[in-house]
């Protein structure tokens, strides 16, 4: 039987991690993800949920989607840490070492239009507040923001990513970003104070989405990041503590960022979120730290994207994969109309739903996933079980808008893929 190290020669992202190279600990994995969990899309998206929820509904929704999304982010985040594979790795291990190619490549495409939407995102939120302060107004602002933007993700992506988290998320950027967290809840929960309370958390909804399409919005920004998390995870030392530190600290971004979304919009109605944060006392401190943190959002995007690029082209290193992908990304955000770039991105966040369902119940339990890496070009029926989740996702939004497309999706081809995945007695006996 061919090994992985015979057949992948220098591709480090289809072998696992050395030992060595696995520094992270728990609380790494919580600080790396509580400050990947927090952003302005995942605030606007928040905001999304009211008014047609009410309050009690819309919070409820929000803890439990999140705990669930979370939890499927670090059941992928133990089996990465566990098998010391990459996300393509993963995706070798299940579908096949030829046919992972064409999910890799989709996973490398949705990358570059995530990251030029975060640079947009970043962009814009720069622009504000600069027209808040008065200072740099003018036409050509936005490019130059654009490119400022552009080169902190070249600077960042030129150094390591280990260090990075360890010596600067952890110790500087994490600690900034909560506090400008608990001064903007403590901002607006003054002003829902000042509007009455006890009414605002009695608000009904004015309905037009159900419950369950509500969940559906919530645990669909964890389950956006499904695609990355091996790729930070296999640095971990222990996978118990890489399941439980990334579970923690994403789930309580995410409750936190929904809540403080849904805060601001019952709160400051008819108002762009960006500006309702800049009308806050403090708000133009609090709004530039957070813009700061979602720096490392796209940091992530494009780290990950490297090492996919890496699997597919292993000439080429993982950095000078970052850097080739940060100058595209900062082209394409000065000359796409991002709006009409939303759709595609959403489409394919439909396909990476079905991609790890399957791969959750495939590899879930496996001993020594690596040798997977190499044991058969295609998997037939793993890929056979992704093209229905597919079908099932894109059906489940036109037929059943009001139960929801993720979760329908995960757990179809997650039965299926269990039901028809190999035994661990099997793979034994091939190891």
């Amino acid at each position: 039987m061919t090994t992985p190290s015979t057949s992948a020669a220098g591709n480090t992202a289809l072998t696992p991690l050395p030992a060595g190279e696995r520094l992270f600990g728990w609380s790494d994995h919580a600080a790396l993800w509580l400050s990947l969990g927090v952003g302005l899309l995942v605030m606007q998206i928040g905001a999304y949920l009211v008014p047609a929820l009410g309050t009690q509904t819309a919070l409820a929704v929000i803890v439990c989607g999140s705990i669930l999304g979370a939890g499927l982010l670090a059941w992928t985040a133990k089996i990465g840490c566990d098998s010391g594979l990459s996300s393509a790795g993963l995706m070798h291990a299940t579908y096949g070492s030829s046919f992972a190619r064409l999910p890799v490549l989709l996973n490398i495409v949705q990358l570059i239009g995530w990251t030029t939407f975060e640079l947009v995102v970043m962009r814009d939120g720069t622009v504000a507040i600069a027209r808040q302060s008065g200072s740099f107004a003018g036409a050509v602002w936005p490019l130059l923001a654009t490119l400022l933007w552009g080169a902190v993700l070249l600077a960042l992506l030129s150094g390591s990513m280990v260090r990075l988290v360890r010596k600067f998320i952890g110790r500087y950027g994490l600690p900034l970003v909560i506090a400008s967290l608990l001064w903007l809840s403590w901002q607006f929960l003054a002003k829902a104070n000042t509007q009455g309370l006890a009414a605002l958390w009695n608000r009904p909804g004015e309905g037009g989405m159900s419950t369950l399409s509500a969940l559906d919005l919530v645990i669909a920004m964890p389950v956006s990041w499904l695609p990355l998390v091996a790729d930070f995870a296999r640095h971990g030392r222990d996978g118990n503590s890489a399941l439980r530190g990334t579970w923690l600290g994403y789930a309580v971004a995410n409750i936190w960022c929904y809540a403080l979304g849904v805060l601001v919009a019952i709160t400051t109605p008819s108002t762009d979120l960006v500006a309702a944060l800049l009308l806050a006392q403090g708000g133009l401190i609090a709004l530039g730290l957070i813009l700061i943190d979602e720096v490392d959002n796209a940091y992530g995007d494009l780290y990950s994207g490297s090492v996919a690029g890496h699997s597919l082209k292993p000439a080429w290193s993982v950095r000078r994969w970052g850097v080739g992908l940060a100058l595209l990304c900062t082209a394409l955000a000065l000359v796409l109309p991002m709006h009409s770039l939303e759709p595609f991105l959403l489409m394919l966040s439909s396909v990476f739903v079905p991609l790890y369902g399957v791969i959750l119940a495939r590899l879930a339990g496996t001993p020594q996933i690596a040798l997977l890496v190499v044991e058969r070009k295609v998997d037939a029926s793993a890929v056979a079980i992704w093209l229905l989740g597919i079908a099932c996702y894109h059906l489940c939004a036109k037929f059943a808008p009001d139960w929801g497309s993720a979760l329908p999706t995960l757990a179809l081809t997650f039965v299926f893929a269990r039901l028809t995945r190999t035994s661990r007695r099997q793979i034994s006996a091939a190891a």
